[in-house]
């Protein structure tokens, strides 16, 4: 039943569904690469303190893989923050929300198209079944608002974002055999070292807006839960049930950053936030019912 696959995967995408909060929540206390910068700090500070014994052990693993480890940290932590923190100053949450929903479709055709990963017809409608709840989630129970949307700067942004996530999750594929630990700490310092120079732009431009209590809050709670708890229980995931799978569980984000909504914002409970819910799980549930043998 892969319950512990499951369990990962369902509090990585909990706490990124909280990270969409705190990124609207965020917008006039923080500024984008300010937040990411700071996220990255308090992220590094707890995994260096709990890991350095194990990364004097992993180094000569590390070093032979630091190529990887540097894309890893790039593109999957900084790159995709960078841009979605980004966007939400141009675009609505529904266009964000909509766009992160390319990200498991991406994974299914890489692997596909690279690798020759089968996909099962149960897969596909688990796929359909998640993406319909998705678009219900975001456009509050009426699909049809969705031909109207608009792109914009923002779209832009948030469609690269999507691009980078999905190769981080397929790069995942060739992580070294190092501990946990390890595995978070080095992309993690490079997620960090790549965030300076964007801070200093920011800078530069006057757009820098130095945390206030509420911003504090918000870089706080994306370098704990949507950095180092997520991205571990993500890593852990696709390790045992693979990137297919597990990419799949990505469309929970949205919806859990509705109910997150309701929950933390105030936002009003309708009946197509439970639908949406059921579908999505309902899909996830099929495509691991009756997934591809070996798959």
């Amino acid at each position: 039943m892969h319950l512990r696959a499951y369990f990962f995967l369902i509090l990585a995408t909990l706490s990124w569904g909280g990270n969409a909060v705190v990124g609207k929540l965020a917008i006039g206390h923080i500024s984008p690469m300010m937040l990411t910068m700071w996220r990255w700090i308090f992220a590094c500070a707890i995994i260096f303190a709990i890991s350095i014994p194990q990364l004097k052990k992993d180094w000569p693993v590390v070093k032979n893989h630091l190529p990887l480890m540097v894309f890893l940290g790039a593109i999957g932590y900084t790159l995709f923050n960078v841009l979605l923190y980004s966007a939400v100053h141009y675009t609505t949450a529904i266009n964000v929300t909509i766009e992160q929903a390319g990200i498991p479709f991406l994974i299914f055709l890489a692997n596909f198209l690279l690798f020759r990963i089968r996909i099962s017809l149960a897969q596909v409608l688990g796929f359909s079944l998640t993406l319909i709840g998705v678009g219900l989630t975001a456009s509050h129970g009426d699909l049809a608002t969705l031909l109207s949307l608009s792109v914009n700067f923002g779209d832009g942004l948030m469609l690269i974002a999507v691009v980078a996530y999905a190769a981080y999750t397929i790069a995942l594929r060739w992580r070294p055999p190092v501990d946990w630990r390890t595995m978070m700490a080095i992309p993690a310092l490079v997620a960090l070292l790549c965030t300076l120079p964007l801070v200093t732009w920011e800078w530069t431009r006057g757009a820098m807006i130095w945390p206030d209590a509420p911003g504090w809050a918000a870089a706080l709670y994306t370098g704990l839960f949507a950095s180092l708890i997520a991205q571990i229980s993500y890593i852990q995931g696709i390790e045992q049930i693979g990137a297919n799978r597990a990419g799949l569980f990505i469309n929970l984000v949205p919806v859990f950053g509705t109910l997150l909504s309701v929950l933390i914002i105030g936002e009003e409970l309708y009946t197509f936030h439970i639908v949406a819910l059921v579908l999505a799980l309902g899909g996830i549930a099929i495509a691991e019912r009756w997934k591809p043998q070996g798959g």
